[in-house]
């Protein structure tokens, strides 16, 4: 009778303990994540930013002795800020910082000067009415309570506003930090009502206004943008790989994305998501290790006003260009940052996540082998759709939604530290999921 295969936390220890030893030495990593934001900057869908950045990743890639590097095409919306300005002109005149939302249609070329209605959820709003919201800028001064329960008022607000025949609306910006900076982010209109200009100002001009409506001044504003739709772009994921050895055919991807807001260099969001990715095949790469499994690292286009990127590539399956769905092991994808790691998401639970929790026993050196149910992301939810099992990294978060769509999302956020963790864990993972025996969830 033949004995047991020893566990993945035994059988995988001394190659994990090497790539993390590498991993914390790197120097690579963040210099490749400096490179991207300091000299290329921030990389709006449809911008030449983002095709330099495209380029520049591409050669990167083949630098670091990937294979089959490649830049399959993708078209993307092409939106275009502006110059954009608001300023509160009664009871007193005051210049409100403000960013306009992702892909907000502009106003007039003299503005728009109304009234503004303040207003703390969508049942407040409802219960003003037509009557008292017709004409007017609707305010919405939500309190921040975590991301997911408070950026609806920011996707849905302008739709839910115009409805009710707002003539724009603000957002106080959806994060915690109270620094006068303001959050961009993408809104989604409905189709079944007018489009109205809409945009984000801060915590401090949200609440001043607030003020002065509950002490019964008539509060308003002028709000100038010039944003715009210009007709969709072409633009391209980027990918390359470390062919497997035994089962090229098979695949673990892992990747985030490239493009970020037209504000800040993108540095957490998702720059060092991406870098991470990349980084974390190198160290691979550099260790001389070749997994059973074909390790891909992808760098998808258009997540934050779009997600034409996923789409594209999740299409690519579909017209037998690259395999099929079947042959994907794992996907992983790292797009909240790079704050202290934690450990790993991992969708579905079951036998995936069972599988997961071994593996991450081996990131304990590190602390971050907290395995969970509830991970994927935005990129690679179209193969989750389909049932490649999901992974997503997990971080302390601590001031991630402090940064990010915002100005102050740049390097010097980023500890290189931690960010050598996040690519530790990340090497740690996709190496182990792509060269194990079996494949996650069996």
């Amino acid at each position: 009778m033949l004995a047991a295969a020893p566990p993945v936390s035994e059988s995988y220890k001394d190659v994990s303990a090497r790539i993390i030893a590498a991993a914390l030495a790197d120097q690579d990593g963040y210099a490749k994540l400096s490179y991207l934001c300091d000299r290329i900057g921030n990389r709006l869908s449809g911008s030449d930013s983002l095709n330099a950045a495209i380029q520049w990743a591409a050669a990167q890639m083949k630098r670091d002795g990937l294979e089959n590097v490649a830049t399959p095409a993708v078209k993307v919306p092409h939106w275009v800020r502006g110059r954009e300005d608001a300023e509160m002109v009664q009871p007193v005149r005051h210049p409100l910082t403000m960013l306009g939302l992702g892909d907000s249609v502009g106003t007039p070329p003299d503005g728009i000067t109304a009234e503004v209605v303040s207003v703390a959820s969508f049942d407040a709003l409802n219960a003003l009415g037509r009557e008292k919201v017709a004409g007017k800028i609707v305010l919405f001064n939500v309190p921040y309570e975590g991301y997911g329960k408070t950026v609806p008022y920011r996707s849905d607000g302008p739709s839910r506003a115009a409805k009710l025949g707002a003539a724009a609306m603000l957002i106080r910006s959806v994060g915690s930090l109270a620094m006068q900076t303001p959050h961009t982010g993408a809104l989604n209109y409905s189709e079944a009502d007018p489009k109205i200009p809409a945009a984000a100002i801060t915590f401090e001009d949200a609440t001043l206004i607030q003020r002065l409506t509950d002490a019964g001044e008539t509060v308003s504003v002028h709000l100038h943008m010039e944003a715009h739709m210009l007709p969709d772009a072409d633009s391209a994921n980027v990918m390359g790989e470390i062919p497997g050895r035994e089962k090229p055919e098979e695949i673990v991807v892992m990747g985030g994305h490239i493009d970020s807001w037209d504000v800040g260099a993108g540095a957490q969001d998702d720059g060092s998501g991406i870098m991470a990715a990349l980084e974390a095949a190198a160290v691979i790469k550099k260790l001389g290790l070749h997994p059973r499994r074909t390790l891909r690292v992808v760098f998808w286009t258009n997540e934050e006003n779009g997600g034409a990127g996923g789409r594209a590539y999740r299409a690519m399956l579909d017209g037998k260009t690259d395999g099929k769905i079947h042959d994907y092991v794992a996907a992983i994808e790292m797009d909240g940052g790079a704050e202290k790691p934690l450990g790993f998401g991992v969708s579905p639970g079951g036998a995936a996540l069972a599988r997961a929790k071994e593996i991450g026993r081996l990131l304990e050196p590190i602390g971050a082998d907290t395995i969970r149910e509830g991970g994927g992301g935005a990129d690679i939810a179209p193969l989750m759709h389909d049932g490649v099992p999901g992974l997503g990294l997990l971080t302390v978060e601590q001031h991630y939604f402090d940064w990010h769509h915002t100005r102050t999302d740049t390097v010097d956020k980023i500890d290189p530290q931690e960010f050598r963790q996040c690519i530790a864990a990340m090497a740690v993972m996709s190496y182990v999921l792509a060269d194990m025996p079996e494949r996650l969830g069996e």
